[in-house]
């Protein structure tokens, strides 16, 4: 199962695919989960501590320029387009739980966009973990999709976007819905977020158009406390892991 989550900030995506790798993890199957997001807390969310947090894939400029052969001289630099990348995900990920958890990062330089090392290291990294490796990914996105090229969309069995109550949310829902649609992803759905009634997922369902709810997330002040506080995902609340086991068998049905 290859997915990627996305929605705008504070909305649970992060819950969600924290969650959604456990649940992978504790059925036996070989996961990574992987922050793409650049303000991601996937690493806390999972359980890891501050000082075992993976250094950004992005981040690593000396292993970057080694890879692609470039030379650190700014742009219109050459390098190569299809680095090396298939035992980064297992030299940079850490375990937490049975999880693998690596964290990408994000190209940061101004006017650089995906022409640079960066990216094309990012890219095909990205196409390794989708095409390549047999491990369930589970992708914590940030809200547009840059790291995922057309060549990478054919690996993604969904793309799912978690959604609160509010119009921010829902802009951002169909934001990523047209560019999932761009690249390929032929499967996009919504999970819905700090519902509490029917009428709020009516209302939800009616501004969302025609994408597809396939889950419901119970709200909690315990996990809204400890995704505030940093803290690891508790999955002790029964209404939560049945949400979240109904929304993993719905992806692998």
């Amino acid at each position: 199962m290859k997915l990627a989550i996305g929605g705008k900030g504070g909305a649970g995506k992060t819950t969600l695919a924290a969650a959604l790798a456990r649940r992978a993890a504790d059925l036996g199957r070989a996961v990574v989960a992987v922050d793409a997001d650049p303000d991601g807390n996937l690493a806390s969310a999972l359980g890891v501590s501050e000082a075992r947090i993976p250094r950004p894939i992005a981040q690593m400029r000396e292993l970057i320029l080694q890879r692609t052969g470039a030379q650190d001289q700014g742009a219109g630099l050459m390098f190569k387009l299809n680095p090396r990348v298939d035992d980064l995900p297992d030299r940079f990920s850490v375990d937490a739980g049975g999880v693998r958890l690596l964290v990408l990062g994000t190209v940061e330089s101004g006017g650089k966009g995906c022409l640079c090392p960066e990216g094309a290291l990012l890219k095909t990294l990205m196409q390794h973990l989708l095409l390549r490796i047999d491990d369930d990914v589970i992708l914590d996105m940030e809200a547009g999709l840059e790291h995922m090229g057309r060549a990478s969309a054919s690996g993604v069995d969904a793309m799912i976007t978690v959604v609160e109550p509010g119009m921010r949310s829902v802009q951002t829902a169909t934001r990523i819905r047209k560019l999932a649609a761009d690249i390929g992803i032929k499967r996009a759905f919504v999970v819905a977020n700090k519902l509490s009634r029917q009428q709020e997922r009516d209302l939800l369902q009616r501004a969302l158009g025609k994408q597809t709810i396939i889950g419901m997330l119970p709200f909690d002040e315990e996990l809204a406390r400890a995704d505030l506080e940093g803290r690891p995902l508790d999955l002790k609340n029964g209404a939560f892991v049945e949400a979240v086991n109904r929304i993993g068998e719905t992806m692998e049905s």
